[in-house]
């Protein structure tokens, strides 16, 4: 049974100013409540359909309770409040991936997830960037923000601080498969609709882009996926 109490708390947990005042998220789905169950990550609580996760002890839910709490135009089988981590604000070494106001949480979702699978243990992101415990940004992770930190700080002051060299994502840089990159290195990924602001602009040393070798007349690349074919240029040496 799930009291007034508890679905008004976790339905506030849509919004990032109640996240943040409860220090809580929310996780939805068998494979991402177990993901974030056998990592670092704290439950608070836990509300299932009979049959799962009876070993965790999880609060019995009804269907329609489940849909009146979940995030989900279909409701998976279970949902789960969890603590939101303090996050150290260290520099990392080697490859740094770096998102100046990314907004769309779909996108910032594919990044974490492509962080995970190059091995990337910490996304640096603007305060403009969407909130990665926003719960469409966690869906998307399908489990992989348990591997990655995402660190939000001012980039100005973050990007001065770097001695590695910096790159950064646009339209008339330099040819990636022609351009000479370091693997300990920095690259910015800027906004879906403006691209890297003026001000992180000032503090990027190499500009490089993705040619387009067809003829249609699409603007840009999806910024996740110019991330990924970037990322991998990097990687690959």
């Amino acid at each position: 049974m799930v009291s007034k109490s508890q679905i008004k708390l976790i339905t506030s947990l849509s919004q990032k100013k109640y996240r943040q005042q409860h220090g809580l998220f929310v996780v939805e789905g068998i494979k991402g409540i177990q993901e974030f169950l056998d990592s670092h990550y704290t439950l608070h609580s836990l509300y299932a359909l009979k049959g799962y996760f009876e070993a965790q002890n999880a609060i019995e839910i009804a269907e329609a309770a489940l849909k009146k709490i979940s995030f989900l135009k279909t409701p998976q089988k279970a949902l789960a409040v969890f603590e939101i981590p303090k996050l150290s604000s260290e520099k990392e070494a080697g490859f740094q991936l770096v998102l100046d106001d990314v907004r769309d949480p779909g996108n910032l979702g594919t990044l974490i997830r492509l962080c995970d699978w190059y091995g990337i243990k910490t996304l640096v992101c603007s305060q403009q960037t969407v909130d990665c415990f926003n719960p469409k940004v966690v869906q998307a992770t399908m489990g992989s923000l348990t591997r990655v930190k995402v660190h939000y700080t001012n980039l100005d002051t973050y990007l001065s601080g770097q001695t590695l060299p910096v790159y950064g994502a646009f339209m008339d840089g330099e040819n990636v498969y022609r351009a000479s990159m370091l693997e300990d290195a920095i690259l910015v990924l800027g906004n879906e609709a403006n691209g890297i602001s003026s001000a992180v602009s000032e503090k990027i040393q190499h500009k490089i882009c993705i040619p387009q070798f067809g003829t249609s007349t699409t603007e840009s690349l999806n910024v996740a996926i110019a991330g990924a074919i970037l990322v991998s240029e990097f990687k690959r040496g």
